[in-house]
C-alpha cells in the first residue's frame, strides 16, 4: 500500500469499516495529486527525453541506486519489518529502514503501516482500503475496481486509517514518531540527492538536471506504480498456488521491480515470513537483504518460512 492519511482532519458519518470517521484535507490532496501526477509527468516524457539526449549511464547509475535504497526501504522496512514484524532490529537499523522508506514519497511511515495492516485485516472484503473486488466481479466493476484499488483510492476522502487502532506500537515509539513527523524532510532529502550527486559527478548544471529527471522524478514514479500494482494487480491476476482467504496472486513479471512483493498469494498466506517467493527460481531481493542483514548480526528472531508451512498451505498450480 502507500500513502496513509497525514494532515488536517473533517468528521465525515458513514466511513468504510476500519476507517475513523473523517475526512482527508483538501490540502492534503493536493499535495497527494502533485506527487503523483509531477513524477507521472516525468515517466511520459521519459521516451522521447531519452531519445533525444540518451539515458547517461552516470543518470542510470544514480537512479537505480536511489530505487534500490528507496524501495528496499518500502518492502525490507516499512512493510517486513515494521508492519509485520518479520523480524527484530536494533534502534540505529530501524531509523534507517524507517527514513529510506520514506525516501520512497509513500507517506510517513507510522500511517503507511496503519493502512497496510488495515488492508490485511480486512483483505478484499468490506473495510480493505484497497481492493479491486470492491465493486464486484463483472468486467465493468472490475475495471472500476482495478483504478480504484491501484491509484483512485488514494483520493477517496473517506480513506482515513486510525494509526492509533491499527498501529499502536509505533504510535508508542518516541523515535518512529518523531522520524515520521519529519516526512517532509525525508522527501526533499530523496529528492535533492540525485541531482546533487549528479552536478558533483559531472561537474555542470546539465549534470544536474539529468540526474534530477531520472533520478528523482522518473524514480519516484516508477517505484510508486510498481507498489500500486501489488494493490491492484497481485489481486486480480497471476496464479494461487497456496490456500488463502482472500484474492491475492503470485504475479511473476513483477518480482524484480517489486524487489519479490509480487509472490503476493504466499504473504497473504504468511505475512510475517521474512520471504515471500519461496519457490526455486522466486526472485526475492528483499529476502536477500534480509539474509544479509542476518549475517551480519545486525538483526535477530528472522521469521524464514518453513517447508512444513509451505507444504501445508500449497495447493496447486493455477
Amino acid at each position: 500500500m502507500i500513502y496513509a492519511a497525514a494532515g488536517s482532519r473533517a468528521y465525515y458519518q458513514g466511513a468504510p469499516e476500519g476507517a475513523e470517521l473523517q475526512l482527508k484535507g483538501i490540502g492534503e490532496q493536493v499535495a497527494l495529486g502533485l506527487f503523483i501526477a509531477v513524477p507521472l509527468a516525468a515517466v511520459a516524457a521519459a521516451v522521447p527525453l531519452a531519445w533525444g539526449w540518451g539515458l547517461s549511464g552516470r543518470d542510470a547509475l544514480i537512479a537505480i541506486s536511489m530505487y534500490l535504497i528507496t524501495g528496499h526501504g518500502i518492502t525490507v522496512g516499512f512493510h517486513r519489518h515494521f508492519a509485520h514484524r518479520a523480524f527484530t532490529a536494533p534502534r540505529w537499523l530501524r531509523a534507517t529502514l524507517a527514513v529510506c522508506g520514506m525516501m520512497a514519497v509513500q507517506g510517513p511511515v507510522i500511517d503507511w503501516v496503519a493502512a497496510h495492516r488495515r488492508h490485511h485485516r480486512f483483505s478484499d472484503r468490506t473495510g480493505d482500503p484497497h481492493s479491486p473486488w470492491r465493486y464486484g466481479h463483472s468486467f465493468k466493476g472490475l475495471a472500476k475496481g482495478f483504478g480504484y484499488a491501484h491509484l483512485g483510492w488514494l483520493f477517496d476522502r473517506r480513506q482515513v486509517t486510525s494509526a492509533e487502532k491499527f498501529a499502536p506500537d509505533l504510535c508508542r515509539d518516541r523515535s518512529i514518531r518523531r522520524l515520521s513527523r519529519a516526512f517532509p524532510v525525508w522527501v526533499a532529502l530523496s529528492m535533492l540527492l540525485p541531482p546533487l550527486a549528479g552536478g558533483l559527478w559531472s561537474w555542470s548544471w546539465r549534470g544536474a538536471v539529468t540526474a534530477f529527471f531520472w533520478g528523482s522524478l522518473v524514480r519516484v514514479a516508477a517505484l510508486h506504480h510498481v507498489t500500486f500494482a501489488i494493490n491492484s494487480v497481485c489481486h486480480l491476476v497471476g496464479r494461487t498456488p497456496f490456500r488463502s482467504k482472500d484474492q491475492s496472486r503470485n504475479v511473476w513479471w513483477l518480482a524484480l521491480p517489486s524487489m519479490g512483493e509480487s509472490w503476493h498469494n504466499f504473504h497473504h498466506c504468511e505475512p510475517t515470513s521474512a520471504r515471500h517467493g519461496v519457490g526455486r527460481f522466486e526472485i526475492d531481493t528483499s529476502a536477500g537483504v534480509i539474509s544479509v542483514l542476518e549475517r551480519l548480526h545486525c538483526i535477530s528472531d528472522v521469521r524464514w518460512p518453513d517447508r512444513a508451512a509451505v507444504a501445508r498451505r500449497f495447493v496447486a498450480a493455477s
